[in-house]
């Protein structure tokens, strides 16, 4: 069993023990902090990254591992499929998903279909501790496996086994008195093995089941039996167990073995993700009454905005400012990442610029302002992209600032790209002492089509690898002559998820588009 140890004061250090990981993971950055973790936590690591079925089908069977750890989306694969596929070779290892962002069925899900643990990536305190856990389980796994296999020869042997069990283990005959308890008794139950022999299971059951239930189950079905359900412990408190029964027979005698795992913990987390949901949804509830209820009413332009959270919440960000001037402010927004964090930073971005927008007139003053007054809250692992245009319905012109957003994109009547509006400053929340400048004014021709997106629209990718882009976000565009502001959003929006489909969407896609008609 290849668990960290540490050695006492003065003596010899011990020598770290080897840890052999398959990392199914797309990134590379990801597996790299992964695996720094793990050899943080005591381990040598030997680490292999896999991002295909057929990789780790190879990986898997050319040489002994004793751990999986698996994104749980990656583009063409799954955490549940790889799941899938490490049980079809009978191989047992430890599998934890580690997620960017995960809803409580799939995890739940995943947990019921053989997943040990799933961790998300923004939260990784608890992977060492998870890891030996279930490098430990993986032990008894093993040993039981193999104890299975050889302890019909000998009674001893199998009470070997049991006794270093980490799971209760009971040795029942068929008059239904307990003959052998194995130590784990005393943490599942709080009973001292040798106080439980010559009890029946009634003094284990909860109270509110009539007496017998469990002896009557085991009697009563053939084969191996198992229920989920709460045990009673000595000072009367409940323990949630996952209960295997089965029959053994050792020489002329047939026993009947039960398993008592502790599965407390696990429902604590079950309940964690529930109450994350729940969250997650007041987050997306608040996050879609910040966004613009309508498009603004300008004569003479036509003007529609959308945005689809790859999550319950997003960190994309548009909305229509009212300039001091009576010009109109185009905004989008990127925070970096995607969940409850990013979707408060969009909200605390938006609180800060419709003031800021109502006071200042010039695109610039509005980032470089903003950018201060968000600094300290982004940190240093946050920030934001963010496009703000000027329109000036009277002058029929546009003026623009970029704090680090993709290139905005002017197409002509006829579909030719009049004005690339590339960026013209840092990210929000960078360090760096020049002031964000705006473009020059571009006066709007009749036909004119603004084009604004977030990096969702850019990189949504498919199975093989190739990303949707903006040329092809152009060409929705281009070919949409007649189409309205809000249809060519929404076609947009759909040509992107359809370029991914089967994939799921990986990121928010916010799309601004602004006819001069």
């Amino acid at each position: 069993m290849n668990l960290p140890a540490s050695a006492p004061s003065g003596s010899p250090p011990v020598a770290r023990p080897l840890l052999r990981v398959i990392v199914v993971e797309d990134s590379e950055p990801d597996a790299f902090v992964l695996t720094a973790l793990l050899r943080a936590g005591g381990w040598q690591v030997v680490q292999r990254r896999v991002a295909n079925a057929t990789d780790l089908r190879n990986t898997l069977l050319s040489e002994p591992w004793d751990l999986i750890l698996s994104d749980h989306t990656m583009p063409g694969f799954s955490a549940p499929e790889a799941l899938a596929l490490v049980q079809s070779t009978g191989i047992d290892i430890p599998f934890i998903i580690i997620s960017g962002g995960i809803e409580e069925g799939v995890a739940i899900e995943a947990m019921k279909a053989g997943a040990h643990d799933f961790l998300m990536k923004g939260a990784l305190a608890r992977l060492v501790p998870a890891v030996q856990r279930e490098l430990r389980e993986a032990a008894v796994r093993k040993a039981r496996r193999d104890a299975e296999a050889s302890l019909r020869e000998s009674e001893l042997r199998y009470r070997s086994v049991w006794e270093n069990s980490t799971d209760a283990v009971l040795l029942i005959d068929f008059e239904g008195l307990i003959r052998f308890a194995n130590p784990a008794v005393n943490q599942v139950f709080g009973w001292a093995p040798e106080e439980l022999v010559g009890s029946r299971l009634n003094r284990l059951q909860p109270p509110n089941l009539p007496p017998e239930t469990w002896w009557t189950m085991t009697r009563t079905t053939h084969g191996a039996r198992a229920l989920e359900t709460t045990g009673l412990r000595r000072d009367g408190s409940a323990v949630e167990l996952d209960i295997a029964f089965t029959e053994m027979r050792m020489g002329e005698q047939l026993w009947l073995v039960a398993f008592f795992r502790d599965v407390t913990e696990r429902r604590r987390a079950e309940e964690e993700l529930r109450r994350s949901r729940q969250e997650f949804a007041a987050a997306r509830e608040i996050q879609q009454r910040l966004f613009p209820k309508a498009a603004p009413e300008l004569p003479g332009f036509d003007i529609a905005g959308a945005s689809h959270p790859a999550d319950a919440a997003g960190g994309d960000y548009f909305d229509w400012l009212p300039m001091s001037d009576g010009a109109m402010g185009l905004v989008i927004a990127d925070v970096s990442g995607h969940g409850v964090g990013p979707s408060l930073l969009m909200a605390e971005a938006r609180a800060y610029l419709r003031p800021l927008a109502r006071r200042h007139s010039d695109p610039a003053e509005i980032l470089n302002r903003a950018n201060e007054l968000l600094a300290d809250d982004l940190g240093s692992e946050r920030y934001i992209t963010l496009a703000l245009v000027r329109l000036d319905p009277v002058r029929r012109s546009i003026t623009y600032a970029s704090a680090g957003h993709p290139p905005g994109q002017l197409i002509s009547a006829d579909g030719t790209i009049r004005k690339t509006l590339p960026r013209t400053g840092r990210p929000l929340g960078r360090q760096g002492s020049a002031p964000y400048l705006a473009s020059p004014e571009i006066p709007l021709n009749p036909g004119d089509r603004l084009l604004l997106v977030t990096d969702g629209i850019d990189e949504a990718m498919r199975a093989d690898g190739e990303c949707f882009g903006l040329d092809r976000a152009v060409d929705v565009i281009r070919n949409g002559t007649e189409a309205s502001a809000l249809s060519l959003v929404e076609r947009l929006a759909e040509a992107a998820r359809a370029f991914t489909a089967p994939e799921p969407q990986a990121d928010d896609l916010t799309i601004v588009v602004m006819r001069a008609l």
